[in-house]
């Protein structure tokens, strides 16, 4: 396992290894601590409640997680989940293919760290927009938020994620 991966703004640590193409996180949540709605094209994801309460939306069904249960969101389906617990949420993460999913979830948490954006996924500067933009561009493959629409977000991030590039 790797070092835990603090990530502020989604309150949670993440804890990441890898077996073969398959990536393995531990995922400790606080209360009110949250994933967005998301889908992964190409990359099943498989999670299991170690502790705590936690909701999932997968396609729009609402799944209560209690300790135990285990929830598959399969490639291109739009999930999200929260610990709605009063005590912190443990869970086992599966993705299959790994990808780069370790890379995006690292340096979005290194992005929270910095103050770049808030709970609601909103630039806190006029610069932090574009560093977001080309974070979701060169991870489009592997990760792509459901809102705003994937055609919009393909529309708008891109010359943004450029602009990002030749200011760094």
């Amino acid at each position: 396992m790797t070092e835990l991966v603090v990530d502020p703004v989604r309150r949670q640590r993440l804890a990441f290894s890898q077996h073969g193409d398959v990536l393995h996180a531990e995922v400790f949540a606080d209360p009110g601590g949250d994933v967005p709605s998301h889908y992964h094209p190409a990359q099943e994801e498989r999670f299991e409640v170690l502790a705590g309460r936690v909701r999932f939306v997968v396609d729009g069904r609402r799944i209560e997680g209690a300790p135990g249960m285990r929830v598959i969101a399969p490639a291109g389906a739009k999930h999200a989940f929260r610990n709605v617990g009063d005590d912190e949420a443990h869970l086992h993460v599966e993705v299959e293919p790994a990808l780069q999913l370790q890379g995006f979830l690292e340096e979005a948490a290194a992005l929270a760290r910095a103050r770049r954006y808030t709970r609601h996924g909103l630039p806190t500067r006029p610069g932090a927009i574009a560093e977001l933009a080309d974070l979701m561009v060169r991870y489009s493959g592997t990760t792509v938020m459901a809102f705003p629409p994937p055609v919009i977000q393909r529309a708008l991030l891109a010359p943004l994620a450029r602009l990002h590039r030749t200011r760094a």
